[in-house]
């Protein structure tokens, strides 16, 4: 017999409670249908404005169930301000970018690790701020002090931020979309950190990377956290058949020692497969890889929270988000 929706929102709930914040500044992943037993369902909370994701296909066979997750919400989160509607498979462009369910005032801020950073919930299909790349922000704070760092792909530059407010001497934020780079900046006023325009590279990926090879520009560590498929001036994005040419491009970037760290979150392709990718470009001995970092449990689910099997098995990784750190070794200046 099938659970009730609302006792498997209350368990998802109750084991994200040690999460949460008296401020509610905090930004977890409160349900992950897609590992807890509901893929038309994911429920996001980024300070006191909680955002529910309609994956219902066709997406009016969503609507009980969003109704449904926002008495819960409402129930057992009553500082709630403002709850968010994002339906995702919608033909409206306005909802698949989220409309308000209640309340008037969403938050604009979160704070994680003492950082803070701007987000913008109704900006884009995404919230802003992905939720998965936490414990690298994490890494990005202990790791990068005097480092310089190019964040590639950078939507709403949470990573740079991170890298600054761990002592980064520079960071470079690149991405084509300058909204997003708004909210980067808007970030960097929360933070107090200064914004020179010079490191905010607004453009496609391909031909910016090409200008800063001609320029003889050096990174101590790059992120490369790209979409799983996208189109550009100067290239294809695809991380599901081609994943190693954009770490064959922007590897020449960085010093001897420095340190490339890729994300992936094709879907559809295996951890192991991934990893092998990786493996075989450390094959040259001019790569190694040094590292693997974990999703965090409030976006994986719980042991008493999980249900089913993923889609492909993301072993050595924990989650289809495979995220892992390389050095370059053995290069001459």
């Amino acid at each position: 017999m099938n659970e009730p929706m609302a006792m498997v929102l209350a368990r998802a709930f109750d084991a994200r409670a040690p999460l949460l914040d008296a401020a509610h500044e905090m930004a977890v992943r409160l349900f992950n249908g897609f590992t807890e037993g509901n893929p038309d369902l994911v429920v996001d909370l980024y300070g006191a404005t909680a955002i529910i994701n309609n994956y219902a296909d066709p997406a009016t066979a969503g609507t009980a169930l969003v109704q449904e997750t926002l008495e819960v919400l409402l129930a057992r989160l009553p500082w709630m301000q403002a709850v968010i509607v994002k339906t995702r498979r919608s033909a409206s462009a306005a909802e698949r970018l989220g409309k308000l369910l209640f309340g008037a005032r969403v938050d604009r801020r979160v704070r994680e690790h003492g950082v803070w950073y701007a987000v913008d919930p109704l900006m884009s299909r995404d919230a802003s701020l992905y939720l998965d790349t936490r414990n690298l922000r994490a890494w990005a704070i202990r790791e990068l002090t005097g480092k310089t760092v190019l964040n590639t792909f950078a939507y709403t530059g949470s990573l740079g931020v991170a890298a600054l407010a761990g002592g980064a001497t520079r960071v470079a934020q690149l991405d084509r979309n300058g909204e997003f780079l708004n909210v980067a900046k808007a970030s960097y006023a929360l933070n107090g950190f200064p914004v020179h325009k010079q490191d905010f590279l607004l453009g496609d990926f391909f031909s910016k990377i090409s200008y800063l090879k001609k320029a003889g520009a050096r990174f101590d560590c790059i992120f490369l956290d790209p979409p799983f498929f996208a189109t550009g001036q100067g290239g294809t994005v695809d991380l599901v058949n081609n994943s190693a040419r954009l770490i064959n491009k922007v590897r020449p970037l960085l010093h001897d020692g420095g340190r490339l760290v890729t994300i992936n979150n094709a879907l559809f392709v295996s951890g192991q497969s991934y990893y092998d990718t990786l493996t075989a470009l450390c094959a040259s001995g001019y790569l190694q890889i040094t590292e693997l970092i974990d999703v965090p449990p409030d976006f994986t689910g719980y042991p008493d929270t999980k249900r089913g099997t993923p889609v492909t098995d993301p072993h050595p990784f924990n989650h289809a988000t495979n995220i892992a750190v390389l050095e370059v070794v053995g290069r001459k200046e």
